[in-house]
């Protein structure tokens, strides 16, 4: 990773980080996952559910919860006038790919929004611009050959702007099913090879957003885990470290779906493990369990919820980030050498 920044990606990054530089964001970017709690709680499909409940649960969250958060992820398609209603003291990051991918395809290649550019995105206001890739280093050379073209052009038109790029990696092996046990036993190979490639400079690259390594359902001892785990405590957390010590850029991690004490359980086997992770972006630990709220009571009734579990989920989540490390620090020195134990 380069030393030195330009002074857009850095002030960027400050907007988007707290005061000791750690991002503690908040995501609600989720447009068909989304639409898909949304129906299942309604008990419909998908494309019955209005694109105006989407846009007002956006609303709700981004009002009520940004006072406790650095930043948040929002979509220019349902999320713009969420983004209005942040806090002031809340950065604001934009996604810029197309929710989902074409199943008809095999790759699970992703596709940037039609109308957008990173320009555009940040005359909308972004302080950060953000991209998901689902990666697999094991997928055909031609088909991952073509993501790393795609991150390089993002990464070019970023610099172009000056403003920082955000690159989520959602693992995957093709032919799998994501939370599948087949999975979790190759989980952590994965994160690790897709961090190490990933922080290389042709990507341009300012902050990595990753899952952790393990598939926490199959840690001994996590909340509501299988019985037959993969992982004890000690096994997990040398992961957490082996990951890390490949990252070579500020990393943050997503909360993939998981619910709230998931989540929570997933941060603290990343403290005690020492991994040198900047915050998190974290979106449906917190405001999940307030969706069938919102479809089936109404717009007030998701906002009691939201002012109360949701900001102790929120709360619950910053509190494991004393343990985090500033994304500057990466700029300053590699913590890689600490991590190989």
């Amino acid at each position: 990773m380069e030393k030195q920044i330009t002074s857009g990606k850095r002030k960027g990054l400050e907007v988007v980080s707290d005061s000791r530089g750690i991002i503690a964001a908040l995501a609600i970017d989720q447009r068909g996952a989304l639409r898909s709690l949304m129906a299942k709680a309604k008990g419909v499909e998908p494309e019955a559910i209005p694109s105006e409940m989407l846009a007002e649960f956006k609303e709700a969250v981004s009002r009520i919860l940004t006072s406790h958060a650095s930043a948040i992820l929002l979509d220019p398609e349902f999320g713009l006038v969420a983004s209005r209603q942040r806090a002031k003291n809340a950065g604001l990051l934009l996604a810029y790919e197309q929710t989902g991918y074409d199943k008809t395809v095999p790759g699970r290649l992703p596709r940037l929004l039609e109308h957008w550019s990173v320009r555009r995105l940040v005359d909308a206001g972004a302080d950060g611009v953000k991209i998901l890739l689902y990666y697999s280093p094991s997928s055909a050379a031609a088909i991952n050959d073509r993501k790393h073209a795609w991150a390089e052009r993002i990464g070019a038109e970023c610099k172009a702007a000056d403003v920082p790029f955000f690159l989520e990696l959602v693992s995957y092996h093709e032919g799998m099913e994501d939370k599948s046990r087949e999975f979790a036993k190759l989980k952590t190979d994965v994160v690790t090879a897709s961090v190490e490639e990933f922080s290389k400079p042709q990507y341009g690259v300012d902050v990595l957003k990753v899952g952790v390594p393990v598939s926490m359902a199959y840690v001994e001892g996590t909340p509501g885990a299988e019985r037959d785990w993969l992982y004890s405590r000690e096994e997990a957390k040398r992961h957490f470290r082996r990951a890390a010590s490949a990252a070579r850029l500020p990393f943050i991690y997503l909360s993939e779906g998981v619910g709230n004490e998931l989540f929570d359980d997933a941060l603290q086997l990343a403290a005690e493990a020492g991994a040198n992770f900047s915050g998190v972006l974290c979106g449906r630990a917190t405001w999940k369990d307030g969706v069938p709220i919102h479809v089936r009571e109404g717009l007030a009734a998701l906002e009691k919820w939201l002012s109360g579990e949701g900001v102790r989920n929120i709360q619950r989540v910053n509190a494991r980030l004393s343990a985090a490390k500033p994304w500057f620090a990466f700029r300053e020195g590699n913590f890689a050498a600490n991590l190989t134990r």
